[in-house]
C-alpha cells in the first residue's frame, strides 16, 4: 500500500503583505511530492489552527516577514495544544534573526528556516519530522 502524501499547511499570519516566498516554498514542496494547502495573506492564528484541523495536515509552515514571529508562534503553539494538536510539527520561515532561532524552538517550533534557506533542506526536514510523527 502506498503511503499517503504529506499534507502541509503554508500560512501567512498577521499583516504581512508579501507572499512571494510562501508561494515559492509551497510550489517547491508540491514539486517534492507533498500536498500543500496555502492560506493566503492576513490569516489570524485562530484561522490557521482551524484550517490545520479541518485539512488534517501533517505539518504547518508559517511564513513571517513582519518581525512578529515570536508572539505569533507562541500563540499558535498554545492554540494547537488546546485543540489536541500539539504533535503537529510547526516550521517557521521568513525574516528570522539568528538570535531568535533558539527562542522559536523553545516555544515549540520543530524547525526554523530563515530567508534564503534551501528548498531541498526544507522538504527533507518536513519529511523527517512527519515520518517521526507517523511512526
Amino acid at each position: 500500500m502506498k503511503e499517503k502524501p504529506i499534507r502541509v499547511l503554508i500560512a501567512k499570519p498577521g499583516l504581512d503583505g508579501h507572499d512571494r516566498g510562501a508561494k515559492v516554498v509551497a510550489h517547491a514542496l508540491r514539486e517534492a511530492g507533498m500536498e500543500v494547502i496555502y492560506t493566503g495573506l492576513h490569516q489570524t492564528v485562530e484561522q490557521i489552527v482551524e484550517t490545520a484541523l479541518q485539512e488534517d495536515v501533517d505539518a504547518i509552515g508559517l511564513s513571517i516577514l513582519s518581525g512578529a514571529h515570536l508572539p505569533i508562534t507562541e500563540r499558535l503553539m498554545n492554540l494547537l495544544a488546546e485543540q489536541g494538536m500539539a504533535d503537529v510539527p510547526v516550521i517557521v520561515g521568513g525574516n528570522i534573526p539568528q538570535r531568535d532561532v533558539e527562542k522559536l524552538k523553545a516555544l515549540g517550533a520543530a524547525g526554523v528556516f530563515p530567508t534564503a534557506s534551501q528548498f531541498e533542506a526544507i522538504a527533507d526536514f518536513i519529511r523527517e519530522v512527519v515520518s517521526q510523527r507517523r511512526g
